[in-house]
């Protein structure tokens, strides 16, 4: 392989990233590697800004309990539209509601949609199939229009980054196979793990030195324990075609980005309308390193403006 490009604040980054003392998060557990990545939102992204409307929610969980939500949206008060259901990355293993705020918050103003993030189940503690079942369940809930929600929704957006792309991905072909309430229009995978059935170069190429390794991949498939046979696991098993009109973001110096490409050449190949967007010279996990990588802003922004194009137009011949 030649040389990659790199983002001199890509590459700043990462000779911080790499120079940090300590432990790894694969080396020190669940719990603890939880605390590691809460503490770097503050050096890593930007403030949540100015919303509206900030608020927690609950609902029931399909084992039992209750699922948190966070809702987001840029206006006090809506008229009947679309809703954006957003499913947080970390490898199945780590984020949560407050570490997504920041990004959470600029998908709802770019858009001008309200947006709903899911704290599904994570694992070991909740291994495989929990954060499907969750993702599932918090989709249709929305698109319920449930007075605690106080939406009226006529269509969702699904999106997430890393593995939230992954869960996007298999709760749109849930959604697809059994319709809930409202109809998904679009889905948004960013860097998503699509397929892991195949070995990709990208893997080779950009697993020791970009953010993420080798040995974290590794961690988080033994924690989350798929069944990659199962298209809930690795969802590039399944029949693609009849999904919904799709974005599809990667990074060019991601281990995964081979995965989020198969994606889009399967969306494609199944006539599913899709876009593609690389950010050349970045990582994976941009979305959340704004602070620390400021050329990711202008990806988020030019994303942002791909998927409201595809909103409007999948709304137009709904």
């Amino acid at each position: 392989m030649t040389e990659p490009f790199v983002r001199p604040d890509v590459a700043l980054f990462l000779h911080y990233l790499n120079a940090l003392p300590g432990p790894k998060i694969h080396e020190v557990g669940a719990v603890a590697a939880r605390e590691m990545t809460t503490a770097m939102r503050g050096v890593a992204d930007l403030d949540t800004g100015p919303l509206a409307v900030l608020r927690d929610l609950t609902m029931p969980g399909p084992a039992g309990g209750t699922i948190a939500l966070r809702l987001f949206d840029a206006r006090e008060t809506r008229e009947p539209g679309p809703v954006l259901v957003f499913f947080h990355g970390g490898g199945w293993v780590l984020g949560d509601l407050d570490s997504y705020e920041p990004p959470c918050a600029e998908i709802a103003r770019a858009l001008d949609l309200p947006v709903v993030s899911v704290d599904y189940r994570l694992a070991p503690e909740h291994p495989w199939p929990a954060g499907p079942d969750d993702a599932e369940a918090a989709a249709r809930w929305v698109a319920a229009a449930p007075q605690a929600l106080g939406l009226s929704p006529t269509s969702l957006v699904l999106a997430g980054d890393s593995a939230g792309g992954t869960l996007t991905i298999v709760t749109a072909l849930a959604l697809r196979d059994e319709p809930a309430a409202v109809p998904v229009i679009a889905h948004w995978a960013i860097y998503p793990a699509a397929d892991f059935t195949t070995h990709y170069p990208s893997y080779a190429d950009f697993g020791q030195g970009y953010f993420l390794t080798h040995e974290s991949m590794g961690w988080f498939g033994e924690q989350y324990a798929p069944d990659v046979t199962d298209w809930r696991g690795s969802p590039m098993v399944a029949d693609l075609a009849g999904l919904p009109p799709a974005l599809v973001t990667t990074a060019s110096l991601d281990p995964i980005r081979d995965q989020g490409r198969a994606y889009a050449a399967g969306l494609a190949k199944a006539g599913v309308p899709v876009s593609f967007r690389e950010a050349r010279g970045s990582i994976h996990g941009f979305i959340n390193l704004r602070k620390a990588i400021p050329s990711a802003q202008a990806d988020l922004a030019d994303n942002l403006a791909v998927l409201k194009t595809i909103i409007a137009q999948a709304g137009a011949t709904a």
